[in-house]
């Protein structure tokens, strides 16, 4: 078990944590109000375990949904949230405030991604996949359906080929590509956040995505001949 796994344990998704420590139980006292990030970032670098779950409670349905929707798979989300929140465990220490915690925590995110993405490419698993309650694999495309009482068969076959020659072109992509195109445009992030995250210029977000958009385009026309 990788070291500090068991304190991970302790924060992501586990409530009832004794910890004496006066100023996180008074941020968790607030109630519904939005704690102050930096307030339970100082908390955490003094070891605040509550401090650092409160962080945790705050932001892990946004990460979970990012890895969802980057991957395709919730077994890889699933992997990829956990993986997520113990580097920022580990690493709060070295937060220097020079973002928000929103942009940090989506930079470590994004990075995983990266990384599994590359590696998904190389094993050339192109299609989007995901898993059911039972763990059976399933394809993400055969969801894509009409499920209206007076639903039009033709136009539900149009949709999923236009789904699965999205999803081919998508792959066409370099991972950074992909990951700039699905920022920008499924999650709605500015290229300046994009940049961020990626450790990278807005400029620079804005030309992979000028590049990642050519492609697809490009991909798309050649699909429809």
């Amino acid at each position: 078990m990788p070291a500090g796994t068991g304190i991970l344990q302790g924060t992501v998704g586990v409530q009832g944590q004794k910890v004496n420590s006066h100023s996180a139980r008074a941020m968790v006292s607030q109630g519904l109000s939005r704690v102050n990030d930096s307030d339970l970032i100082r908390a955490a670098q003094r070891g605040d375990r509550v401090a650092f779950e409160t962080l945790v409670r705050q932001y892990d349905q946004a990460v979970l949904r990012l890895a969802l929707h980057l991957t395709g798979s919730e077994a890889d989300a699933q992997d990829i949230y956990q993986e997520a929140f113990l580097k920022a465990y580990r690493h709060i220490g070295n937060f220097r405030f020079e973002c928000s915690f929103y942009t940090w925590i989506y930079r470590i995110v994004t990075n995983l991604c990266l990384d599994h993405l590359r590696k998904r490419q190389t094993r050339k698993e192109d299609a989007p996949v995901a898993f059911d309650a039972a763990g059976q694999e399933i394809d993400l495309l055969d969801r894509v359906s009409d499920d209206r009482a007076m639903a039009n068969p033709e136009r539900d076959l149009m949709a999923r080929e236009l789904g699965r020659k999205i999803s081919l072109a998508l792959a066409r992509l370099t991972p950074r590509e992909r990951m700039v195109f699905e920022l920008k445009h499924y999650q709605g992030l500015r290229l300046r956040t994009i940049g961020e995250m990626l450790n990278t210029t807005e400029e620079t977000a804005k030309n992979t995505l000028f590049r990642a958009t050519q492609k697809l385009r490009a991909a798309l026309a050649i699909m429809r001949k």
